[in-house]
């Protein structure tokens, strides 16, 4: 990695640095200003991913980030380089992704503080574009910074609660050698508060008194790795599981209390009314998820959060105990005595599952269609990265999804054109096959990836639903009374457009034995495959115009 010099280039510590905290895989796009660190990368053991867009840097290092629980890691270039990949960081800060955005900023001796001089690829002031949407943005000033800096950014950016961190590197930093030893940089177990005593006992004692307890897990608990333990806890408890979306897979599909769906159906909504006390367990209860916090709060709410703070800030918590999910619930299950009898609360969720899979039927048959299929073809590890999309929703909110990390859905930020890209990530996760689920309208947004694809030989069927363009913008005119407009959109030839990057494509109408076949088709293949599904379907009860509990609101008042 050193140059014909005998000491390193800055370029070549980070890259060092990179590969003693267990980098594998880079997601970027070169420019001019950065060119230094693919010279470094050249001869390291990281494979650099090169993207056609620093978006879709971004998000390919979430989507690894979600699939693998390691840290992403993106490149990109300075000011309009850096600029682009803003809105995927939005989204990994949004879902707590620990992804690493590095980018080159302009030569620190062409700068000067408080003017803006013009210099190519300038910007006021870039690392400040990045602090709203990072847990912490940082400039580097000398060359010895660049080691510590990426280590220190890597631990910020995996510790709870995880989420995206910059860091920006002038351009001339990058060539300049480092003086002083290479220090070793290693992604330790960061400490967690111990519980405090006093409210592990008071938090015992609300749950053994509940008569109708519900636990509500959510992203914290599944990157805690806490789903055995949530498992085991609704058993003791003979307490119904309902998941957020971050927090899918995290009870496996099958388990006798998981609820089987969202609570966005108004008979699984039911059971938050009902319950006397709610068990939260790394969750901050988001508007999506609560239709708007238009669920009342419950009698008692005992939560589980990292953060004191994020627990009670939508619903006020009677308990709170600080730390991490696992930690905290290995320390109560223990206490909670012999488990009740549960059998009531099994058989009423399973008439539930009956109920909401016939509901599905009768309300989008397409969807009902989709899900089965889903569940027939794909195997265990398979995992799925569904968009902002009609098919998307559905999935997010009804697939039985069979382990943790096995669904990436954008529902920080509700980024538009997140799946495609964030697949690539996913694919080189480990997590293989990868399975993309997108919109005509969302996968627009990056098909210049299709590009990366082919030539990286990724492992990916995208499954791409043509319903003629945004079709969840056109229903919500519909619902307004309003004529659509600006809704309908100009597409390619899906199929060609696949086939000229010579990756395979498939045609098919609807979700029937077709598309069953051709998916099953795609995925024995193990290679890159386009699964053009032409349909158009209703949106799902989870999305905003069709919460139950905003129209019984209206109807109130």
């Amino acid at each position: 990695m050193a140059t014909s010099a005998t000491r390193p280039t800055a370029a070549a510590r980070l890259v060092d640095s990179l590969q003693q905290l267990g980098v594998e895989v880079a997601f970027g796009l070169p420019g001019v200003h950065n060119l230094p660190l693919w010279k470094a990368l050249s001869e390291s053991t990281i494979r650099l991913v090169g993207v056609r867009h620093e978006q879709a840097a971004v998000y390919a290092a979430d989507g690894y980030a979600r699939a693998s629980s390691r840290l992403g890691v993106a490149l990109v270039t300075t000011g309009p380089g850096a600029a682009n990949a803003l809105a995927a960081t939005g989204e990994a800060m949004a879902s707590s992704s620990p992804v690493l955005v590095i980018a080159t900023e302009i030569p620190s001796t062409l700068r000067r503080d408080g003017i803006y001089r013009g210099v190519l690829h300038e910007t006021r002031d870039q690392t400040r574009m990045f602090e709203p949407v990072t847990k912490a943005a940082r400039m580097l000033a000398t060359p010895e910074q660049v080691g510590p800096a990426v280590a220190d950014a890597a631990r910020l950016a995996l510790r709870a609660n995880s989420g995206p961190v910059y860091l920006g590197i002038p351009t001339d930093l990058l060539t300049r050698e480092v003086a002083g030893p290479v220090q070793p940089h290693r992604l330790g177990v960061e400490p967690t508060p111990s519980p405090d005593a006093a409210e592990l006992q008071r938090a015992c004692e609300l749950l053994c008194a509940a008569e109708r307890p519900l636990i509500w897990a959510g992203g914290g608990a599944l990157r805690a790795s806490a789903g055995e333990l949530v498992g085991e806890l609704a058993t003791i408890l003979a307490a119904p599981v309902a998941t957020t979306y971050m927090a899918r897979g995290l009870v496996p599909a099958g388990h006798p209390l998981l609820l089987p769906g969202p609570v966005h159906v108004p008979e699984l909504g039911a059971l938050w009314d009902e319950a006397d006390l709610v068990l939260a367990i790394g969750t901050d209860f988001d508007g999506m998820t609560t239709q708007n916090w238009l669920m009342p709060q419950p009698p008692k709410l005992v939560s589980i959060n990292i953060d004191r703070a994020e627990a009670s800030k939508n619903y006020r918590s009677d308990v709170t105990l600080v730390g991490d999910a696992a930690e905290l619930l290995a320390a109560l299950v223990p206490r909670l005595g012999p488990p009740r009898a549960g059998s009531a609360v099994s058989d009423r969720i399973a008439q539930l599952d009956r109920r909401v899979r016939q509901a599905i039927a009768a309300d989008e048959p397409q969807a009902a269609a989709l899900l089965a299929v889903l569940e027939r073809t794909l195997p265990p590890d398979a995992v799925v990265v569904a968009d902002m999309c009609i098919p998307g929703y559905w999935i997010a909110g009804f697939a039985r999804i069979p382990r943790p990390r096995k669904l990436a859905y954008p529902m920080g930020w509700g980024t538009l054109g997140f799946a495609f890209p964030a697949s690539l990530g996913a694919a080189l996760a480990g997590a293989r096959p990868a399975v993309c689920v997108t919109g005509d309208g969302g996968f627009l947004f990056a098909c210049g990836e299709l590009a990366t694809v082919a030539q990286e030989q990724l492992p990916i069927t995208v499954v791409l639903v043509d319903d003629g363009g945004y079709g969840m913008l056109r229903f919500d005119q519909h619902e307004a009374g309003e004529v659509p407009f600006g809704v309908d959109l100009a597409r390619p030839d899906f199929a060609a457009l696949a086939a000229s990057f010579g990756i395979p494509a498939t045609v098919v109408s609807g979700f029937d034995d077709e598309f069953e076949h051709g998916l099953g088709r795609c995925l024995r293949s193990h290679e890159p495959h386009v699964l053009v599904v032409n349909a158009s379907l209703k949106p799902p009860p989870t999305t905003s115009p069709r919460w139950y509990r905003r129209q019984r609101s209206t109807v109130s008042r």
